[in-house]
């Protein structure tokens, strides 16, 4: 056996930890086992972006390389439902956005790389049974007389996976009855992803005054002249008549027909006062009251406010009609 040197040992163990710092990489890699990406051919995520994690299986000895290679975002994930196809082309420009370079990777990519966006489909006649509730819940809950004819949707709706929550929403300054325009809004884990809209056609029915004959013009209007009908409301105008009370009293503004429902535009108070009427004149100031008789010089309805001479002073003032013999004048 030759004989070495201790100093040349030395030396020699020197060149050997140089060596395996100068090539400690290329061992490690001969050593270690190299991560492999096996991307499947057809996959389903959740969530806004596709990430690599989600798509392959990604295996190794590098744990920290594996991780950050699970984050490593492949593109925006398609609407709920749809698909979309990530060549292998842009799967390694991604790698290389994120400083990782494919070639020292094993990838294991099929012809085809399919993704889709898992969803959760809210029917159109789950949106109508929504919209139902709120309104017999919040619109007509008191009226016993009502009922929702139809509700229109236009198409079933798909939403991501999360926590959905929905608020439906009627339009301001709306009629009740008629045809309603609501929307339906769905949010997905506290944020709002989408908005729909829904017609309903809501009959409320009340019973309003209608004519039992036909009635000729400055009619008187009695008892036997009218009869109550129960209508939908969505189809009269707003002015009509639902009271009886009303309209007894009163007259008609011109001929009218049979079974005609009664608006507020055809009818009036007959006028208490014509022109030439003499009148008891009233006004009041200062806690005192002052009577004076005048002249109507325009006709007038009960609390009308028409031009009246005082006969003393011969001065034109306006009062309002109390009844037939009274007017008050406003004074300022």
């Amino acid at each position: 056996m030759r004989y070495i040197k201790p100093e040349y040992l030395k030396y020699a163990g020197t060149v050997i930890l140089t060596a395996l710092i100068l090539h400690g990489t290329a061992t490690a890699i001969r050593g270690a086992t190299p991560v492999r990406i096996s991307v499947s051919a057809m996959s389903q995520i959740d969530g806004e972006n596709i990430l690599l994690g989600k798509i392959a299986t990604i295996e190794g000895d590098d744990q920290q390389l594996i991780k950050q290679l699970g984050g490593v975002v492949v593109g925006r994930s398609p609407l709920p439902g749809r698909q979309r196809e990530i060549d292998s082309g842009t799967l390694k420009r991604r790698l290389r956005r994120h400083r990782i370079d494919p070639d020292r990777l094993v990838l294991q990519l099929p012809p085809q790389i399919i993704v889709e966006r898992s969803f959760i489909e809210i029917s159109r006649d789950k949106i109508k049974s929504l919209v139902s509730d709120y309104i017999y819940k919040h619109l007509i809950n008191n009226l016993s007389d009502a009922n929702i004819q139809d509700i229109q949707v236009s198409d079933n709706l798909k939403l991501p996976g999360g926590q959905i929550t929905y608020t439906v929403k009627p339009p301001r300054n709306h009629d009740l009855a008629g045809k309603i325009p609501l929307s339906v809004e769905f949010a997905v884990n506290g944020k709002l992803y989408k908005r729909v809209w829904a017609t309903a056609t809501v009959e409320i029915f009340t019973e309003v005054v209608v004519t039992r004959k036909p009635l000729g013009r400055h009619k008187p209007i009695t008892e036997d002249d009218i009869k109550m009908l129960k209508m939908d409301l969505a189809r009269l105008p707003a002015s009509v008549i639902t009271d009886p009370e009303v309209v007894l009293g009163q007259r008609t503004r011109r001929a009218i027909g049979s079974n005609t429902v009664l608006r507020s535009n055809l009818v009036e108070f007959p006028p208490l006062l014509k022109r030439g009427d003499v009148v008891v004149m009233i006004a009041e100031t200062g806690g005192i009251k002052i009577t004076a008789l005048g002249q109507v010089k325009k006709k007038g309805r009960l609390g009308e406010r028409i031009p009246v001479m005082n006969f003393d002073s011969k001065k034109i003032l306006y009062a309002r009609v109390l009844d037939s013999n009274t007017v008050r004048v406003e004074l300022k």
